[in-house]
Protein backbone atom coordinates (compact mmCIF):
# COMPACT_ATOMS: atom_id res chain seq x y z
CA UNK A 1 0.00 0.00 0.00
CA UNK A 2 1.53 3.32 -1.04
CA UNK A 3 1.68 6.26 1.70
CA UNK A 4 0.31 8.76 1.25
CA UNK A 5 1.53 12.26 1.53
CA UNK A 6 -0.23 14.95 3.82
CA UNK A 7 -0.08 18.57 2.84
CA UNK A 8 1.78 20.39 5.93
CA UNK A 9 -0.14 22.95 7.62
CA UNK A 10 0.22 26.42 5.81
CA UNK A 11 1.19 25.11 3.12
CA UNK A 12 1.01 27.75 0.14
CA UNK A 13 1.21 25.90 -3.17
CA UNK A 14 4.84 26.50 -3.96
CA UNK A 15 7.06 23.83 -5.06
CA UNK A 16 8.82 22.33 -1.72
CA UNK A 17 12.61 21.45 -1.46
CA UNK A 18 13.72 19.27 0.66
CA UNK A 19 16.46 19.48 3.13
CA UNK A 20 18.75 16.69 4.41
CA UNK A 21 21.88 17.91 6.16
CA UNK A 22 24.46 15.48 4.16
CA UNK A 23 26.69 18.12 3.63
CA UNK A 24 29.97 16.80 6.23
CA UNK A 25 29.81 13.13 5.05
CA UNK A 26 31.37 10.87 2.93
CA UNK A 27 30.57 11.61 -0.75
CA UNK A 28 30.31 7.99 -1.48
CA UNK A 29 29.12 8.98 -5.18
CA UNK A 30 33.02 10.07 -6.19
CA UNK A 31 33.91 6.32 -5.70
CA UNK A 32 34.80 5.15 -9.67
CA UNK A 33 31.67 3.15 -10.33
CA UNK A 34 32.83 -0.99 -10.08
CA UNK A 35 35.70 -0.44 -7.93
CA UNK A 36 34.06 -0.78 -4.06
CA UNK A 37 32.07 -4.47 -6.36
CA UNK A 38 35.26 -5.57 -7.05
CA UNK A 39 37.25 -5.38 -4.24
CA UNK A 40 34.44 -6.79 -2.42
CA UNK A 41 34.67 -9.83 -4.57
CA UNK A 42 38.41 -10.36 -3.46
CA UNK A 43 37.34 -10.07 0.34
CA UNK A 44 34.49 -12.62 -0.97
CA UNK A 45 37.29 -14.66 -2.35
CA UNK A 46 39.10 -14.62 0.62
CA UNK A 47 36.69 -15.23 3.37
CA UNK A 48 35.46 -18.03 1.54
CA UNK A 49 39.33 -19.55 1.15
CA UNK A 50 40.39 -18.88 4.71
CA UNK A 51 37.83 -17.25 7.18
CA UNK A 52 36.26 -14.17 7.71
CA UNK A 53 38.35 -10.90 8.87
CA UNK A 54 41.83 -14.08 8.41
CA UNK A 55 43.40 -11.38 7.06
CA UNK A 56 43.33 -9.35 10.58
CA UNK A 57 44.90 -12.31 12.28
CA UNK A 58 48.17 -13.26 9.60
CA UNK A 59 51.50 -13.50 11.57
CA UNK A 60 53.74 -10.09 10.52
CA UNK A 61 50.90 -8.99 8.27
CA UNK A 62 52.11 -5.36 7.70
CA UNK A 63 55.18 -6.80 5.53
CA UNK A 64 53.24 -9.55 3.75
CA UNK A 65 50.49 -7.17 2.45
CA UNK A 66 52.74 -4.83 1.42
CA UNK A 67 54.73 -7.40 -0.49
CA UNK A 68 51.37 -8.75 -1.79
CA UNK A 69 50.15 -5.49 -3.21
CA UNK A 70 53.24 -4.63 -4.74
CA UNK A 71 53.51 -8.46 -6.12
CA UNK A 72 49.56 -7.73 -7.80
CA UNK A 73 50.19 -4.26 -9.11
CA UNK A 74 53.28 -5.48 -11.00
CA UNK A 75 51.95 -8.57 -12.75
CA UNK A 76 48.88 -6.19 -13.63
CA UNK A 77 52.06 -3.93 -15.08
CA UNK A 78 52.92 -6.88 -16.85
CA UNK A 79 49.69 -6.95 -18.58
CA UNK A 80 48.01 -9.59 -16.38
CA UNK A 81 44.73 -8.17 -15.53
CA UNK A 82 43.15 -11.07 -13.40
CA UNK A 83 44.72 -12.94 -10.48
CA UNK A 84 45.85 -16.63 -11.88
CA UNK A 85 44.60 -18.12 -9.11
CA UNK A 86 41.06 -16.15 -8.20
CA UNK A 87 40.00 -14.91 -11.31
CA UNK A 88 39.83 -11.74 -9.38
CA UNK A 89 41.53 -8.31 -10.72
CA UNK A 90 44.90 -7.57 -9.36
CA UNK A 91 44.49 -4.01 -8.58
CA UNK A 92 41.20 -5.20 -6.98
CA UNK A 93 43.64 -7.58 -4.75
CA UNK A 94 46.47 -4.79 -4.65
CA UNK A 95 43.61 -2.27 -3.01
CA UNK A 96 42.70 -4.55 -0.86
CA UNK A 97 46.22 -5.21 0.94
CA UNK A 98 46.54 -1.81 0.45
CA UNK A 99 42.89 -1.36 2.61
CA UNK A 100 44.29 -4.26 5.30
CA UNK A 101 47.70 -1.82 5.61
CA UNK A 102 45.47 1.54 6.43
CA UNK A 103 43.69 -0.57 9.00
CA UNK A 104 46.77 -1.92 10.63
CA UNK A 105 48.09 1.61 10.36
CA UNK A 106 45.00 3.09 12.26
CA UNK A 107 45.23 0.51 14.76
CA UNK A 108 48.57 1.45 15.80
CA UNK A 109 50.50 -0.86 13.40
CA UNK A 110 50.62 -4.60 14.11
Amino acid sequence: MAKTWKVPEGYDGLPVIGIKHDHAKPRMSLMPEGVMEEMLAVLEYGAAKYSDDNWMIVPDAQTRYYDAAHRHIEAWWRCEAKDQESGKSHLAHAMCCLAFLMWFDKQGGQ
